[in-house]
This record gives C-alpha cells, structure tokens and sequence, in this order.
C-alpha cells in the first residue's frame, strides 16, 4: 500500500499554514487540525475500502506455446465485495518470455467477473513458468493505492511455431498460400501410377505420349502419373554454437527448428517418411521416420527443447551416423549458418560421398550482419577496412558455393526470415521434377 497523489497533494497544502506558526499562532493551529483530520480520513479510508483478499484471479493459458510468437492469454479477476474496483492487472510472464498489451486497467463492478486478454511471446523454446500477477487499485476515498501480488505460477512448454502449422492449414483451405510465400503447383510426378491422360504441353516428356490416344484424338495427348508416395526425407539441423546468431531477436536455430517442423507437416501430408536429426560435435537428437499428419506431434515433443551447443559442427560425424541409420534413398536437407568458405569444403566432402544413396540439398543461412557491413558505405578509413573484409569474405563464399553447385549439391543460399517459405518451395519443386 502506498499513499496516492492526491492524499500527497492534500498534505502539502494541508502543511501551509503550519509554516506561517511564527506570524500567527491560531493559522497554526488550524493547520494542526487540518492535518488531523485528514490523517483520521485516511485511517477510515483503509479500513472502510475493500481488502485485496476480495479479488480472485485465475490465469487461462495453454500448456504448450510457440516461440517467437504471440500466444493468446487471459486472466479472469471476479470482485467479491460490494463496490466497485478500478483494477491495474500486471503480469510476470518469466524469464524467457516478454507480454504485449500489458498492464491493462478495468472498472470492475461488485460482484461481478471480468477477462482481459493479451499476449505472451516466448522468447526460447524449453520448459518455462509463469511468474506473479501484480494487482493495483485505489481506495474508496482514492487517498491510498493498495497493491497485491498473486503466485500464479503455470508453467508451460514452450515449442517451435506450431501456430504456423494452422495457419498453413487454414490458407491451404482457402486457397491462399500465396500469403505464405508457398507458390501453388501441381503435383504430377514422375511415379509409377497411371493418374489421367490429357493434353500434352510444351515441357512434357515424348515418352509419356499414348500413340493410341493421340491417334484416336488427332492430337498429342500424354499420360499424366501420381507424385511418388512413401519417399524418405531427412531435415539435418545444425545445432553448433554459430546456431546462437539472432536475426529480429530469434536464433537462427529456433528459426531452422520452425521451418524444420513446417517442412515436416507439408511431408507427412503428402504421404512421405520424416525423421530429423540434430546434431553438433554429438548427435543430439534422432526422430525416427514418422509418417501421416499425425506424425507431427512427435516431432514436436522430441525438438522443443534442443538449445544450442557451445561446440561447432561435427558434419563428417553426422553424415557417419546418418548413413549407418538411414541405409534407403532419402532427401537430405541440411539447414545450418556458416562463417567461412572453410566450412562449405567440409559439409562439400561431407556430402559428396558417392556411397550414400542420398540426394543432399544444402541450407545456409545468411549473415545479416555481415552481408549489411559489406553494403555500407564507408566515412572512414577504418570503415572502408571493414567493408572491403566483408565484402572478400561474402565473395569467397559464394565462389565456394557455385563450386558445390557444380559438383551436384542443391543449395538455397537465404536469409533467415525468407528460409521457411524457401525451404518449402524447393521441396514442391523436388517432388514435382521427380528428382527423390
């Protein structure tokens, strides 16, 4: 509890007339009583205004979140005494979560209940909990301002984006990825499975032309087939400790996880196997093969809470332990973020291994920082040292990797933010060219 402005200001001027007790004595003495009675007011405000037993809180918010995005909450406060409260409502959302559209303020009348709601964003992903709620209200004579802390504590798991799951889910039915940066095709295929026969078009194929159709129709028609089913894909993220860089206050790695998991619901939807395997100078996770949209829950349990490594990379090591767990034709996709051309020499002999029946497909992601400095204009002289270094060091890099593209490893070179729409385009485009 503590005083309020306005018993503040009623003090000061209540405390006038006592400076003026050496002009005159009975302007003091007014004053005297002044101040008593305003003391004796604010002893019968405390007691006469409602108790903060009266209110009841109650935190709802889900036992599973997603990081780096805003998470529907709300707190339901009911008054259980006869007038009416304005409420200041506080929340303690942990150490490794921050709340939007906080503190929030509401008249709450006698006996009734109310909600608010706001956001909790996760800052890491992991087990947190949810701290204290803060409450704050003046009383009846608005002379004090009371002041409550609740132990709320609810903790929570906090998983890669899973809220992007629904979100493709709910544009895919309204036909709308586009807003997703997902380009809508068609999936023919190269598989096995007769599907249709129609027209054929610039690009197709001559060998899937049907004489006999053509000969009945008078003009080219073709045989169309089903995209393969049952394929194998792989997502490798790097959890090395370059992993930790942050691109708008999100790891690279948490942003590798958040494609990983989109990647792996639109795989399971079009019938093919995903396992996932995370790793730094040790494996730190293997997800088995899962398959049907199911799947996606198990992925989730077994990567919410992978942290980044204080280790860099061991590549050779989990290329070693992947060959030895996945032996059938798979699409290996390796997500990661490089600093040097030194790197992309060891993921190329890595993954240039004519004994593995993969098909690789390289993901770096980009340094903002670095690829920013390169494009500033330098004022000094020591500005120009640093450019012209970024400027070698993105260069050597990307001679590097149109070395690896020669040699016939895919490669989407992206920024963070662009790397799940990218991701998902190039596996559509895979599947589509039959290439798995």
């Amino acid at each position: 509890m503590s005083p309020s402005r306005l018993l503040i200001a009623l003090a000061l001027l209540m405390a006038l007339p006592l400076f003026l007790a050496p002009v005159n004595r009975n302007i003091a003495d007014v004053g005297l009583v002044l101040n008593l009675v305003l003391l004796a007011a604010a002893i019968v405000d405390f007691f006469i205004s409602p108790s903060p037993r009266v209110i009841e809180v109650h935190r709802d918010v889900a036992d599973v979140l997603s990081v780096a995005t805003r998470n529907p909450t709300m707190l339901r406060v009911k008054n259980r005494s006869g007038c009416a409260l304005r409420l200041t409502i506080d929340d303690e959302p942990g150490p490794l979560a921050e709340t939007v559209d906080l503190p929030q303020t509401l008249l709450l009348q006698p006996w009734k209940e109310m909600g608010i709601q706001y956001g909790v964003i996760p800052l890491k992903r992991g087990e947190n909990e949810l701290g204290p709620v803060y409450l704050t209200y003046p009383t009846r004579w608005r002379l004090w301002n009371r002041r409550d802390v609740r132990q709320l504590p609810s903790k929570v798991k906090v998983y890669p984006d899973i809220r992007a799951v629904h979100r493709y889910d709910l544009l895919a039915r309204q036909n709308r990825l586009a807003e997703l940066g997902v380009r809508t095709m068609r999936m023919p295929g190269q598989g096995r499975e007769f599907e249709r026969l129609r027209e054929f078009r610039y690009g197709d194929e001559t060998r899937h032309i049907d004489w006999k159709a053509t000969s009945r129709q008078r003009t080219l028609v073709t045989r169309e087939f089903n995209v393969e089913r049952n394929q194998n894909i792989v997502i490798m993220i790097d959890c090395g400790r370059f992993m930790r860089n942050e691109s708008d206050g999100v790891s690279y790695l948490d942003r590798a996880l958040n494609s990983a998991i989109m990647l792996a619901y639109i795989a399971l939807g079009q019938g093919d196997n995903v396992s996932l395997l995370a790793f730094s100078n040790k494996i730190e996770r293997f997800i088995r093969p899962v398959r049907g949209k199911p799947g996606i829950q198990s992925i989730l349990r077994s990567t919410y809470d992978i942290q980044v490594s204080q280790h860099a990379a061991d590549y050779p090591m989990a290329l070693e332990y992947l060959a030895r767990v996945q032996r059938n034709r798979a699409l290996v996709l390796l997500i990661t973020f490089i600093t040097d051309e030194l790197q992309l020499d060891v993921i190329g002999e890595s993954l240039r291994l004519k004994t593995l029946p993969y098909l690789p497909l390289c993901v770096l992601l980009q340094d903002e920082g670095l690829r920013d400095l390169a494009h500033r204009i330098p004022d000094s002289d020591l500005h120009a040292y640093h450019t012209a270094a970024a400027a070698q060091i993105l260069g050597r890099q990307a001679a590097k990797v149109a070395t690896l593209r020669d040699a016939g490893i895919m490669i989407i070179d992206t920024p963070p933010q662009l790397l799940t729409e990218r991701l998902i385009n190039e596996y559509l485009n895979i599947k589509m060219r039959g290439l798995i």
